[in-house]
């Protein structure tokens, strides 16, 4: 008799002395076999080292007990974050979740997608970057629902799990205000990205509101390296012409700022103050603790995936909705000016 990773199902039965369709019944469908059989078969499991074949059974059903995710930039910790989240939620429903990463890059997006159809996932959880609603509708028709992550879905058609950004951009410009910015500044983008676009008007309209100027330095992309390049270009302007300010897309973004203002002998925040957004660990571990506008990270992958699998066990009847938390500011050295 064979054992190892090559023992078959047959082996099992033969030396637990069941059939095979028990053995099948104690992988697949447990409650449906008696105590006392499933203990001699999982004893047998056991004994021989018989591993599942999870490539066999997905052909067989159709759909492997996998999540796809994709997200902008796995680097990012808050999107790491956000993936831990939905790791928990689908290992309490016994699925695996892939991470994947776009990389801000709409033929790798698109790559990813046609990756995750062949591999049969069971839905997939998505920070979109290009125009892939009409993709994903198509991946739905064929079985694979989807739910938007830290993106409102602006349709009925998906459900969504995201923050308002909106009235986070407001917080953080009508933050740095009333610590005594006179000449502030937002630093992100790209504009395609509906996050940057929404916190930049939320940003924007407190600044209308009261009436100040809102400089802008936008950005490709919301890298690390990027902020130290706008840090570099703001620490180079003459001080009249300067920002005394800085509401950064997010808290990457922030970081490199800081970073440069350091390196080009700008106090922070007596100089100029910083607010960034995501409220990542870093932010509070920085050298200056930074002032951030907080995501709940890890409840919006949970909610996201508990969403997905809602749609995956009730398709039918699914009502698709969209949650949306309200971010909140969380005030630390980088804006406080004494």
């Amino acid at each position: 008799m064979s054992s190892g990773p090559g023992a078959k199902l047959k082996d099992v039965a033969a030396l637990a002395g069941v059939s095979v369709g028990t053995v099948s019944n104690v992988l697949n469908r447990p409650e449906q076999v008696s105590v006392d059989k499933k203990s001699r078969v999982l004893a047998a499991i056991d004994q021989l080292g018989f591993v599942r074949n999870e490539s066999a059974r997905s052909l067989r059903s159709g759909s492997t007990r996998s999540l796809g995710m994709l997200v902008l930039d796995v680097r990012n910790p808050f999107f790491t974050d956000v993936a831990l989240g939905a790791e928990n939620v689908a290992e309490d429903h016994k699925h695996s979740l892939i991470l994947a990463n776009s990389a801000e890059d709409t033929g790798r997006e698109l790559a990813y997608l046609d990756l995750f159809e062949q591999q049969r996932v069971q839905g997939v959880l998505i920070t979109p970057f290009g125009q892939v609603l009409e993709r994903l509708e198509t991946m739905r028709a064929r079985g694979i629902p989807s739910v938007l992550v830290d993106r409102l879905a602006r349709t009925d058609q998906f459900c969504s799990v995201s923050v308002n950004d909106v009235a986070g951009g407001a917080t953080a410009l009508t933050h740095l205000l009333s610590v005594g910015s006179v000449r502030p500044a937002f630093v992100g983008g790209p504009f395609t990205l509906q996050q940057v676009e929404d916190r930049y008007r939320g940003a924007a309209d407190a600044a209308e509101a009261a009436g100040v100027s809102l400089q802008l330095f936008e950005t490709p992309d919301l890298k690390f390296e990027r902020g130290r390049q706008i840090g570099d270009l703001i620490g180079n302007l003459q001080p009249e012409k300067r920002p005394d300010a800085v509401f950064a897309a997010n808290d990457q973004l922030a970081l490199g700022l800081l970073q440069s203002f350091a390196a080009n002998g700008l106090r922070v925040p007596e100089d100029i103050a910083i607010v960034g957004f995501d409220d990542i660990d870093f932010a509070s571990q920085s050298s200056i603790p930074l002032s951030s506008i907080s995501q709940p990270r890890h409840l919006i992958g949970e909610r996201a995936a508990q969403l997905l699998f809602d749609e995956i066990d009730d398709e039918n009847g699914h009502v698709h909705s969209q949650v949306v938390f309200t971010p909140e500011l969380v005030a630390r050295q980088s804006t406080r000016r004494h």
